[in-house]
């Protein structure tokens, strides 16, 4: 079975390429983030046409997230309970699925924008109904896995400067000490193998050449629970998504199972 992630910074941007990755790579679920439109505009039929089914959760130009899946596709939750929300409003970052033998969460964590912005709060609090959204399944014998963009690099090593990003929002204490306690209530993050380079990047920005020079960091993350992650036989970043006229910012990471 093979699983993946990818914030694909606009679907409807990112229409054609997501339906040949799709059929090209042979993936059986799709977590997937920044959609960027209303649930009425995504693009269901298309992705019905190749065999998918889709869970989505998305109200506009902005976040929105989805589980697609050619193996079935029940049991779907959108949004967390206790979701804190941001000024004033409840925004669509997570959806839940099963499909076929695992379960999956698609996340889209809060950017955080600067550390003194009310937004960086929001974040950590978000974290917080996250990991007890998933508390239950994390601990249970039924594979499952988190998987997303979670808008933390969780060492030094999954950013390609720590100079660069001194001061700065995703590298900080609090947020790697939110993804250690999500990891605490059962999971284990999946890291995968970069097809290039040294360091299994994710994210390049658009600026300033990021992506030829490798100046990357690592913030899409698979975080499973003992079943999952031990019925993992590969994992990698797709680093070849990235490329090209009309790519995303993110790259996809693709995870085989043996379940």
């Amino acid at each position: 079975m093979r699983i993946a992630t990818w914030n694909v910074n606009s679907i409807t941007a990112r229409l054609p390429r997501l339906l040949a990755w799709l059929e090209s790579s042979g993936t059986d679920v799709l977590c997937l983030q920044e959609a960027k439109v209303a649930e009425e505009q995504f693009p269901t039929e298309q992705l019905r046409e190749i065999g998918y089914e889709a869970a989505v959760h998305a109200t506009g130009r902005w976040n929105g997230v989805a589980v697609l899946s050619r193996v079935g596709l029940t049991d779907v939750v959108k949004g967390l309970p206790g979701d804190p929300g941001y000024d004033g409003s409840v925004e669509p970052r997570a959806v839940s699925a099963t499909c076929g033998p695992v379960r999956v969460w698609s996340v889209y964590v809060p950017n955080g924008r600067e550390v003194d912005h009310p937004h960086y709060a929001y974040k950590l609090q978000w974290f917080e109904a996250l990991k007890a959204a998933v508390a239950g399944d994390a601990g249970g014998s039924r594979p499952f896995a988190v998987l997303g963009d979670y808008n933390v690099a969780p060492t030094d090593d999954d950013v390609y400067d720590t100079a660069a990003f001194e001061g700065l929002t995703h590298v900080t204490p609090a947020e790697r000490a939110a993804l250690t306690a999500l990891r605490e209530t059962g999971l284990s993050d999946v890291v995968p193998r970069p097809l290039k380079y040294d360091h299994p990047f994710t994210y390049w920005d658009y600026r300033q050449l990021c992506f030829p020079k490798n100046r990357g960091m690592r913030i899409d993350l698979v975080y499973g629970n003992k079943a999952f992650s031990d019925a993992v036989k590969d994992a990698y970043v797709d680093r070849e998504e990235r490329k090209g006229k009309g790519a995303s910012d993110h790259a996809p990471v693709v995870v085989d199972l043996e379940v």
